[in-house]
């Protein structure tokens, strides 16, 4: 998962590190050589001055045990040096010179250019012109990097907190969740999922198949519902979808079932009719919770979907199918940023069980900065 950003990201921390190194020693020795030629010269003159004294060495006591005047001053100038040899520090020309090069990194990686500059601007904050041990550098910017990408996801959305609660405030009443997205994300399977995450945590569902257009949908669920032991409610192709999600309701309001999932034809974010049509079923259904369904590998794609479904109806959340093939994740690095909608669950396989509730620190540790 996310292996080309993980992979450049940490590539290019070890090149800066490495480098500042290297810039480091450079100076050091330069600095170390003046330092030899003003340390010879000092040592001619006091030579000239021990030859007009007799060639008496002068001693200075230290705890006990004397030093000559030369050497101490000796030991002082290497002991100096050698702190500037274990430490660095990254300059304003340092950050910029290969700032661009993260920058590059995070947009070929499908991070959104306003997400891209947030990072920059705080890394930039965290590190130019701070002194670092040399031996720390990389891990003082990994640090930095993980800080930052915590802060610029958002906190995900708990969907298990929000149905217990809303159960137990109003018994009577089942939670309803309506998906919506664009053609072939893998909305209808990921319904199928989220079922059978609740089944686990011994919350029943019932499916509400409103796709009334695309062929075989209908099927489609039923072959999902019928192999987790979930039922199915549903009308004829062409039926009003906001009838079917309705019908699901009332269904579930009667045989005491928790949690409604509604089904939605795929339709394109451009397409307004369509929109409107999604517009009816929020109205009638009234839902609790309205997840946008989109795929992770179609990049900053899916973050034009996602502000366009919010604008014209109103998103609470994020789910982000097939991060299991996505080699670059910045999408799921921009997504929440750029909506300030939460990620809250990833898809990551065909399989009901492989999906998971996102999570930060996790999804930072995926990347392996």
């Amino acid at each position: 998962m996310f292996k080309f950003l993980k992979e450049k990201i940490s590539k290019w921390v070890k090149d800066v590190s490495k480098d500042k190194d290297k810039s480091s020693l450079e100076e050091s020795s330069e600095e170390l050589k003046e330092g030899t030629k003003k340390e010879t010269k000092e040592k001619i003159t006091k030579s000239e001055k021990k030859l007009k004294k007799s060639k008496k060495v002068k001693e200075k006591s230290t705890g006990g045990v004397s030093i000559p005047e030369d050497e101490e001053k000796k030991e002082g100038f290497f002991r100096k040096i050698a702190g500037k040899i274990n430490k660095t520090k990254i300059s304003q020309d340092d950050f910029e010179y290969y700032g661009e090069e993260l920058k590059m990194i995070l947009l070929e990686n499908n991070v959104a250019f306003e997400v891209a500059d947030k990072i920059m601007s705080e890394l930039g904050e965290r590190i130019v012109g701070k002194e670092f041990l040399k031996k720390e550098i990389e891990t003082q910017i990994k640090d930095a990097l993980k800080d930052i990408l915590e802060k610029v996801l958002l906190e995900p959305l708990e969907i298990l907190k929000e149905i217990k609660e809303k159960k137990e405030n109003n018994p009577q009443e089942p939670f309803i969740v309506l998906f919506m997205g664009i053609n072939g994300t893998g909305k209808t399977t990921t319904i199928a999922k989220i079922s059978n995450f609740l089944k686990k945590e011994n919350l029943s569902s019932v499916l509400a198949s409103a796709d009334t257009f695309r062929a075989a949908s209908i099927e489609q669920l039923k072959e999902h519902g019928n192999k987790l032991g979930v039922p199915v409610i549903s009308q004829e192709y062409g039926s009003d979808p906001a009838a079917v999600g309705f019908d699901a309701i009332n269904y579930a309001k009667k045989n005491h079932i928790d949690v409604v999932l509604i089904d939605t034809a795929g339709r394109m974010h451009t397409s307004k009719n369509l929109l409107k049509e999604m517009e009816k079923i929020n109205r009638v259904c009234k839902p609790n919770l309205k997840i946008f369904v989109g795929e992770s590998i179609t990049g900053n794609d899916v973050i034009e979907q996602a502000k366009s479904f919010d604008e014209e109806i109103g998103i609470d959340g994020i789910i982000l199918t097939k991060t299991d093939v996505d080699e670059k994740g910045g999408s799921a690095l921009s997504i929440g940023y750029i909506t300030k909608k939460p990620i809250i669950f990833l898809g990551t396989g065909q399989l009901y069980d492989e999906i998971i509730p996102f999570n930060k620190k996790e999804f930072i540790e995926r990347l392996k900065i």
